[in-house]
């Protein structure tokens, strides 16, 4: 998208957030595409350039999904949540932890930064208990009982070794496994980002995924809300606008207001810009969600 962000445009908000903390999740979709992914972790550099912490989340769901089918490793999704097998949580380490978070650390040194790739086993960064089975409504509407594997849900956060990073100036990028009494465990990216938000605490979370923002018709782009609250996430689900991966992330989104972060977004990673202009223009240009009152009225963005 063609727009112009400027100073003028930028003090307002460069004041208000200088040297707080936005943890930034990105899909694995965005962090597939070389393109993408370098147009975020451009963004995140200046963000960290100008005074802002980042932490950088990242998922990685469509590598996943790829390398377990060349070798012939089933990947299913229930409600937008994956069942992890055995096989598929060693692959799942492979790209996360490896070659995805390496990619990202790479990307940020040419760019001139330092970052430094963590997952939750690192100084007990995050800690989980893997799930029991548990009966999930699908996207049909059917109720099932799921058995979802090496899965954990969140247990406990800890942000120590996060905040010795940000305070060397460093930008820490976490991969999305969680330690537990049982070894690794795949934990939801979106879930990790709202908890480590909570914890920080952050200013802002915002999630950067290949959608302009919470769609009001899930099948139309053209459908994003400038701004929304959790009266408008309760309307949408109870009309089926909330469906597959959108559903975990209007979960976190719940999480992490519920738990004190004043402002999550939604921004689209396809767009070059898209980020900064959520941050730093009065427009936005993504969904700005608030605990209540959509936003009106609330400035900075």
């Amino acid at each position: 998208m063609d727009r112009v962000i400027t100073l003028t445009d930028a003090v307002p908000y460069l004041r208000a957030y200088a040297g707080q903390t936005f943890v930034i999740k990105v899909g694995g979709a965005i962090v597939a595409e070389e393109e993408w992914r370098r147009a975020v972790v451009h963004q995140c550099a200046v963000l960290h350039r100008v005074g802002m912490g980042v932490v950088l989340v990242h998922g990685g769901g469509p590598q996943l999904k790829a390398v377990a089918a060349s070798r012939g490793i089933a990947a299913p999704q229930v409600a937008g949540r994956r069942i992890t097998s055995d096989a598929l949580l060693e692959v799942a380490i492979e790209q996360w932890r490896g070659r995805l978070s390496t990619q990202l650390v790479d990307a940020f040194r040419q760019g001139g930064e330092t970052a430094v790739g963590l997952c939750g086993a690192d100084g007990d960064l995050v800690t989980a208990a893997r799930r029991p089975p548990v009966s999930i409504v699908d996207d049909a509407g059917a109720t099932r009982l799921v058995d979802f594997g090496r899965v954990g849900d969140l247990q406990s956060v800890d942000v120590t070794l996060l905040h010795a990073i940000l305070a060397n100036r460093m930008i820490p990028v976490v991969s999305p496994l969680a330690a537990s009494s049982q070894g690794l465990l795949n934990v939801n990216a979106d879930s990790i980002a709202a908890a480590l938000a909570i914890a920080l605490p952050a200013a802002k979370l915002i999630l950067v995924g290949q959608t302009p923002g919470i769609l009001e018709n899930p099948t139309d782009e053209t459908s994003a809300l400038p701004v929304a609250d959790l009266a408008t996430l309760d309307r949408l689900e109870s009309k089926g606008s909330v469906q597959g991966g959108m559903r975990p992330k209007v979960e976190a989104i719940r999480t992490a207001l519920r738990g004190g972060v004043p402002r999550v977004h939604l921004v689209d990673g396809r767009d070059e810009d898209g980020l900064l202009a959520e941050i730093f223009t009065h427009d936005g240009s993504g969904t700005l969600v608030v605990a209540e009152g959509k936003g009106e009225g609330v400035a900075p963005a």
